[in-house]
């Protein structure tokens, strides 16, 4: 058995939690195993002042990680589902997705005022398009503000009055101890939550066969399913940054639910919709259900955002 396993992370306090604990849970499951980190700096982490979906997509918080992997100066990266891209550079896969966390949206408001009660015009901060779109068809009166940085500088914004309410996604909040900051978790009915979310997927190299052999513990089967379910979705849309989409996908009486949306920035036009069927099937449902909203006019909205000839080759969809 291999001796060491050196994890890749970016160096967020999110990242390094999910990252120490893959090795917590590693050094648990092989006792005397050596297990490392590394700290990497993304393109994402280095543009601040910029909106993530006019600068690049996914790939911002991963490319670098991914090239220390292809060069073996790291074994395996612990990533965000959210944050993945559906495809993966030559040698490298995603071999394991751990089991969800809350994978619902989470309202930080000043004052913990409810959504409901939060004033006409209140200012809320997000980096979503995907929450901007569907929270402004709710509520159109809200002003939409882009929020950069991590957990601890967004709170710290909120509490200098930068903004009457932030949304974050809950699982981030919770991992990091921070969940009596949250006013309330907003309902999938409302906000469906980005593909991924609350799930942690872990990347290695594809021909590294101990390796996955040994990470395989990490996978857990439902939150596997619904993850797939909903990564194919996207990849059907080749969906990119400046187009609001959303997918969530549960198991409901031992089938796979998907619901799923696209969406027009303003959030005057939403395009939604839902399937069902076996667990086995979750490729295909997502494909299924992609094909519904296209037919359904995401199609109209995809092409009036890219242009008829406009490059839209995918895993560009960001959420941060």
């Amino acid at each position: 058995m291999r001796k060491e396993i050196r994890i890749g992370t970016r160096a967020s306090a999110l990242a390094l939690w999910q990252a120490e604990w893959v090795k917590s849970e590693l050094e648990k499951k092989y006792p005397g195993m050596k297990v490392s980190l590394t700290k990497i700096k993304t393109t994402g982490d280095k543009i601040l002042d910029v909106p993530l979906s006019k600068v690049g997509g996914k790939g911002l918080f991963v490319k670098e990680i991914e090239e220390a992997m292809l060069r073996h100066e790291i074994d395996i990266a612990v990533h965000s589902m959210k944050d993945v891209p559906t495809f993966f550079p030559d040698g490298l896969h995603l071999s394991c997705i751990t089991k969800r966390e809350d994978a619902r949206d989470a309202l930080l408001s000043r004052n913990h005022v409810k959504f409901k009660d939060l004033p006409k015009g209140a200012n809320i901060g997000t980096s979503s398009l995907r929450r901007q779109t569907q929270i402004m068809s709710v509520r159109p009166d809200f002003v939409i503000h882009q929020l950069r940085g991590n957990v601890d500088t967004r709170l710290r914004k909120l509490k200098e009055g930068q903004y009457d309410a932030i949304i974050l996604a809950a699982a981030g909040v919770k991992r990091l101890g921070l969940a009596e900051n949250v006013t309330e978790y907003i309902d999938a009915d409302v906000s469906i939550p980005a593909i991924g979310q609350g799930a942690l997927g872990i990347e290695c190299r594809v021909d590294d066969r101990e390796l996955n052999d040994l990470i395989a513990f990490f996978n857990h089967a439902e939150s596997r399913v619904c993850v797939t379910g909903e990564r194919a979705l996207l990849r059907r849309l080749e969906g990119g940054c400046q187009v609001p989409i959303a997918c969530y996908g549960q198991i409901k009486n031992g089938k796979l639910s998907l619901v799923g949306l696209v969406g027009s920035v303003d959030g005057k036009r939403i395009v939604k919709d839902s399937i069902e069927g076996p667990q086995a099937d979750a490729e295909r449902l997502g494909v299924e259900l992609a094909e519904t909203l296209l037919k359904h006019g995401a199609d109209v909205i995809l092409r009036e955002v890219y242009g008829a000839n406009a490059d839209t080759s995918g895993d560009k969809l960001l959420e941060n």
